[in-house]
Order: C-alpha cells, then sequence, then structure tokens
C-alpha cells in the first residue's frame, strides 16, 4: 500500500499500529489500545485511515467515537460476510475478499482424483472456531463423495503427528490458525508450516501468504493486490474526493497460486495447471532463462541469414555482370584481332604469295626435268623438298592466321613465351618489311613458361608490336627500330617492347591505357585498353614509360609457371 500512496508523488506521513489481535484481548485490552491511539494522534490526527483484516475493522467501528469520529476509514482484507454484517458508517468503504475455500478444495480434488479422505486443519480461538464452522456448512454437499475429518484445536505435536499418518488417498485443507489446543499463538502462515512439514498428504490452503512453506496452493486474493487497490483509494481521498465519490469493485479477484516443487512432489501434471495459474518457485527452462539471449541470437542469425542471402545475390549480380563483361571484352578482342588481320591483309599476302611463287617456280622446273628425260633424280628429289618445305611455310602462316581470328572460348593452358615471341615475329615479317622497321625479336635463353590463352597472348604482342610499329613510323627509315624481347625474372615473365619513336607526351602515361585515349591522329583509343584488360585477365599488369635515349617501352608481367 505504502508503495501505491507513495507513488502519486505527495509528500504523506504513513504510521502504522499492530492491534496483536487474538493473541490479546478482552476489554481490558482495547481500553489500553483506545486510550494509547487517542493520545497519540490527539495533536496529529491522521486524514485517512486503513485497517486490515476483521479484528481492526470491529475495533475501529465499535472505538470510533473515542478514536477519530470523522476520520474516512478504509478497509482491506476484510471477509465479505463479515464486513455485511458490520453495517458500516457512511465513511468506511473498502473492497472485501471472499476466502474461497470450497473453491481450493474443489481444485485440490481435480489434481488428486483418486483422493476418497478429507482432513480439515483448524485452531482453537474464536476465528478458528468461525472458519470450522463455516467449513462444515459448506463442506455438506462434499459428503456424498468422500468422508470428510475435522482435526479442530488439537496440540501442534498431535497434530502433526496424525497428519504424519496420513494416506496418499488423503487431501489436506487448512486455513491455518491462531491458537492451537496448548494454547500457543500462531500465526496462520507458521501453523500451516507446521502441518505441511509433517503432512504425508498434500496440503491447501486459501491464502497467499502460505505459498513457500510446503502448502501446494489454493484459489487467492492477492495480499499486494489488496495493499495497491487501497492505496489507490488513499490517493483519491487526499486529492479530496469523498469515499462515496469513488468507484471500486465489490470483491477483490482471486488467483490459483501454487508452489511448483510441490506440484512435482506429489505428481500432478503439467498439463493440468490452469493458463492463468499464479506459479512460484519454479525453476525457469533453458528457453525461460534465455529468452532474451535467444531472441537476440536468432535476432542476429535472422540479421545475418538476410545479409549473406543479400551478399550472395550480390556476388550472384557481379558474376553476372562480369560475365556480360567478359563476354563483351571477348567480343571486343576479337574484333580488334579482326581488325587487325585487316590491316595485316597485304603483309600476309606477300607472306603467302613467297612460299607460292617459290613452289610454282619448283613445279615448272621439274616439268623442264622431265621432258628432257635427262634422269636427274637427285635434282627432283631436291625440287620436292623444296616444294614440301614451301608448302609448310605458307600453310603455317594460313594456320596462324585463322589460330588469331577463330572466335574461341578462352582456354588456358602452359605455353612457352619464347614460341609466342617467334610465331608474333612470322605474323608480323611482312608488315615490318613494308613499314620499313627493324623487328629484332629476342628470345630468352632460358625457357619461359606461363599458364595463358595462347591466342590472347598473341594478341597482347601483336598489339604492342604494331602500337610500336606506328610509333616509329615518322622517324627516318634508319631510326625505325622496335625490339621484342623476354626474360624470366624471379617467377615472372617479363614482356618488353622498345621503340626508337617520339616517346609518350609528359603527363599521358597513366591515359595510355583507357579506353578511347589515343595520341594517333586517326586512332580510336581501343588497342591498348584490350592489351590491359587481357593482360589483368592473366593477373599480370602492364605499364609504359620513356626511354632515357628517347621512345618508350611497354612492359608487361604475368605470372611465371
Amino acid at each position: 500500500m505504502s508503495d501505491a500512496v507513495a507513488s502519486s508523488g505527495r509528500n504523506v506521513d504513513l504510521s502504522a499500529e499492530f492491534l496483536d489481535y487474538p493473541r490479546f484481548g478482552g476489554e481490558g485490552h482495547i481500553r489500553t489500545v483506545t486510550t494509547y491511539l487517542r493520545e497519540k494522534y490527539a495533536s496529529q490526527p491522521p486524514d485517512v485511515i486503513v485497517v486490515g483484516g476483521n479484528g481492526a475493522l470491529d475495533f475501529l467501528v465499535r472505538n470510533r467515537t473515542l478514536l477519530f469520529p470523522n476520520v474516512p476509514v478504509i478497509h482491506m482484507g476484510v471477509d465479505k460476510a463479515f464486513a455485511d454484517a458490520m453495517k458500516l458508517p457512511a465513511n468506511f468503504a473498502g473492497v472485501p475478499v471472499e476466502v474461497d475455500m470450497i473453491g481450493t478444495i474443489k481444485q485440490a480434488l481435480r489434481w488428486h482424483p483418486r483422493a476418497t479422505h478429507l482432513v480439515v486443519v483448524t485452531g482453537a480461538s474464536a476465528p478458528d472456531r468461525e472458519w470450522e464452522s463455516d467449513l462444515r456448512t459448506q463442506l455438506i454437499p462434499l459428503q456424498k463423495q468422500l468422508s470428510i475429518e475435522f482435526l479442530a484445536g488439537l496440540p501442534t505435536p498431535e497434530l502433526q503427528k496424525r497428519v504424519g499418518s496420513l494416506g496418499l488417498d488423503t487431501v489436506i485443507f487448512t486455513p491455518g490458525y491462531f491458537t492451537d489446543g496448548d494454547g500457543r499463538s500462531f500465526a496462520p502462515r507458521e501453523a500451516a508450516r507446521a502441518i505441511a512439514t509433517a503432512a504425508s498428504a498434500p496440503v491447501y490452503g486459501p491464502f497467499n501468504t502460505f505459498i513457500g512453506v510446503g502448502v501446494v496452493g489454493g484459489r487467492v486474493s492477492n495480499f499486494e493486490a489488496m495493499g495497491r487497490m487501497a492505496g489507490g483509494i488513499v490517493n483519491q481521498v487526499l486529492d479530496g474526493h469523498k469515499l462515496s465519490e469513488i468507484a471500486f469493485p465489490k470483491l477483490m479477484p482471486t488467483t490459483l497460486s501454487i508452489d511448483w516443487r510441490q506440484i512435482e512432489r506429489w505428481g500432478i501434471a503439467q498439463g493440468d495447471i490452469p493458463s492463468d495459474a499464479e506459479v512460484h518457485f519454479r525453476t525457469p527452462g533453458l528457453w525461460e532463462q534465455y529468452k532474451s539471449l535467444a531472441l537476440l541470437i536468432a535476432a542476429a542469425f535472422l540479421v545475418q541469414t538476410a545479409l549473406l542471402g543479400g551478399l550472395l545475390f550480390e556476388r550472384r549480380r557481379r558474376r553476372t555482370a562480369e560475365n556480360a563483361v567478359d563476354k563483351h571484352r571477348f567480343e571486343l578482342a576479337h574484333a580488334s584481332r579482326l581488325a587487325i588481320a585487316g590491316e595485316l591483309t597485304a603483309s600476309i599476302a606477300h607472306e603467302i604469295n613467297q612460299p607460292l611463287g617459290a613452289i610454282l617456280s619448283n613445279v615448272a622446273a621439274a616439268d623442264l626435268i622431265l621432258e628432257s628425260n635427262s634422269g636427274q633424280q637427285e635434282e627432283l628429289r631436291q625440287i620436292l623438298a623444296d616444294i614440301r618445305r614451301d608448302d609448310l611455310r605458307a600453310s603455317e602462316v594460313i594456320k596462324r592466321l585463322r589460330t588469331l581470328l577463330e572466335k574461341h572460348q578462352v582456354n588456358k593452358l602452359a605455353i612457352n613465351l619464347n614460341e609466342a615471341i617467334a610465331d608474333t615475329e612470322l605474323i608480323l615479317r611482312a608488315q615490318a618489311l613494308s613499314r620499313k622497321v627493324d623487328l629484332s625479336v629476342l628470345q630468352s635463353s632460358n625457357e619461359v613458361t606461363i599458364t595463358a590463352d595462347k591466342v590472347q597472348i598473341q594478341q597482347i604482342l601483336i598489339n604492342l608490336v604494331l602500337n610500336a610499329m606506328d610509333a616509329v613510323s615518322g622517324m627516318p627509315e634508319n631510326h625505325r627500330i622496335v625490339t621484342l624481347s623476354v626474360a624470366h625474372e624471379a617467377g615472372t615473365a617479363s614482356i618488353r617492347v622498345c621503340d626508337t619513336g617520339h616517346g609518350i607526351p609528359i603527363g599521358q602515361e597513366a591515359q595510355l591505357f583507357e579506353s578511347f585515349f589515343t595520341t594517333k591522329g586517326s586512332g580510336i583509343g581501343l588497342g591498348l585498353s584490350i592489351v590491359r584488360t587481357l593482360v589483368q585477365a592473366h593477373g599480370g599488369k602492364v605499364w609504359a614509360q620513356n626511354r632515357s635515349t628517347g621512345g618508350a617501352t611497354f612492359y608487361v608481367e604475368l605470372p611465371a609457371g
């Protein structure tokens, strides 16, 4: 109650008095307490009084004229039948309780369907006798289905001995007691503890305070709820409202309250526990104990799953985009090779015409020998060898041209760079002659092997050499020099293409490999961009820089092995 009053924010002085009923009683005790309270609060009378229980309400109703006749009184924890019988004055009000003894007993019988014996335990004081009388009346309807035994006003040791000898076909019900047969005083909670400690059968009681002393449970009114209700009424009275103006329930609700340890002790099925029961002393399961953590982990897992799904989706989109870029890149590379072939048409025709012309001359010489019947068989064998050599030479040129022009899937194999630059020389030799360029090819003294697509490496070499030929085209004929070399250095295959041209304009080295950037008057700026794309696709890098002696050098580094 004090918490409910304090929650209003006002500064309230709370005083508590204990009548010590029924331990002390009689007219002399009542006169003494009345005089004490009147004198104690004479200078500071209360603004509102809260009484708890039947005895306190009875005391104040009987002595109100001697104490605080005009002070509003709020009662709590008072039995409804008792409050109705008191015919309370106008400035008395509260929410009474109805102790649900029969509801508790019926719930016990539902949980123990084999029980045939009900034992009811009460005490020897006047309130204890009232409980006994009420129970004898209320239990009359149950006498047809089970035997009912009252243990009333026994000394506590004898009572404990009796309840300790009961069988499992028995259910014990007690409201506790204030006085036992020996005249010893008890609080009902302590009496219930003494009974439950000794009992060999399950014990039930109708009060919330019994939970935790060994009683299974019962249908109870919650004392904390009573205090909150009374505190709320106090706040309204202090705000200036009259009791007659305040609306509140006619009866405090009851709840099935149980001790989980006793539920397990007496083998009551978990599924028989109503969902609205108030459960005490239940060890939380893993889910209940770590619910927040589990939900947090689940949320984190879902977020991570969503993030992972998003990343996989983005990865798939990226791969799709990369595949599309690769496809366009290889389409562009193929188109570039076709353009190169067009550029080299005259040179390639010259390369093929030379062996074809030699073949034609050798065939004519062979005809003359045959017509003369001179029997020069050795000469004929030499002519046939020359024809075969020239045929292979022409065939090799066509084969390399076909390889260059074919549209194929990337196929990375181990290739020898020395052979690759030799093939490049063969394809570009006629082009170099037609441009009057001194093309020098320097192979490595050791075999230089890389894992690469042969056609794409060929295209890199041809593009760089043709670019170098373009760079020296404006130079005097004796200064048109292009050098293609290969070297192997520390696990890296190095390709260098040097020219003796005018070099790269200052500040444009980094732009050379960008798409559509060109320093040529008629170029479109894709050759070197394609070179960079193909080099990077092989895990390498390409760059260029000016030579101190004039011209430029283009460097390609690829993983060797």
